[in-house]
């Protein structure tokens, strides 16, 4: 039977020691975990709050920037169509203007009496061709009834050499057009049904309608046209 002897006071102090060392280094490598698992969890966590606070931002940046940019498409909308109506409007002004001008200027037409006779009978062929009858008659200026008539022969001279058919061409006296007109004739066929109004009043009125395209074209050039129909 073996005997147990006594430890001393020195060695179970030693033996404390050891005890005391291992629970102690136990508890450093313990915290150290406990530490480093911390910091894991708070990089995490600090991660996932930067994310967030980034998507944050940039929500709101982009609904500024797009509030921003809608501002300020809206500002070049309305400056452009201010912009645009202006120059519509000067466009417009400048083309009354310059119809206005034309409008004036009619009477002087008629002062050269031989340029007056040839725009005479070219209005008078015009008539002619397009109503194709073998009688028709004319009202003009009691003032342009010796010039009217020239126009009148040769009108029918050209008609004859160009369709083979003679025409006979009266002025109807009774009913002249007023003294206040600027000039050319109304062609009158299909018995008094049909009028075909070639003063000059009536031609400048077709201008600002049926011309008005060509007009707008060659003042202001057709690029500009396109752009603002479009």
């Amino acid at each position: 039977m073996s005997q147990v002897h006594a430890m001393s006071d020195d060695q179970v102090s030693a033996e404390l020691k050891k005890m005391t060392a291992f629970i102690r280094q136990e508890a450093l490598e313990k915290a150290n975990e406990i530490q480093i698992k911390a910091d894991e969890e708070f990089a995490i966590e600090k991660s996932k709050l930067v994310r967030q606070e980034t998507a944050s931002i940039d929500t709101a940046y982009e609904k500024k920037f797009k509030q921003a940019s809608m501002s300020q498409q809206i500002t070049r909308s309305t400056v452009s169509n201010k912009t645009r109506l202006r120059l519509l409007s000067a466009r417009q002004e400048l083309l009354d203007k310059l119809f206005e001008e034309a409008r004036g200027k009619l009477p002087t037409v008629t002062k050269d009496k031989k340029k007056y006779q040839e725009v005479l009978k070219g209005l008078i062929l015009e008539g002619l061709y397009a109503l194709s009858e073998n009688k028709i008659q004319l009202r003009a200026r009691a003032s342009d009834y010796d010039i009217v008539k020239k126009s009148i022969d040769d009108a029918q001279k050209e008609y004859k050499s160009k369709t083979g058919s003679d025409v006979k061409i009266e002025i109807d006296e009774k009913e002249p057009l007023p003294k206040d007109s600027a000039g050319g004739v109304s062609i009158i066929g299909g018995g008094g049904k049909i009028d075909i109004n070639n003063t000059f009043e009536e031609r400048l009125r077709l201008l600002e309608t049926d011309a008005l395209p060509t007009i707008r074209a060659t003042l202001f050039g057709e690029n500009e046209n396109r752009k603002f129909h479009d």
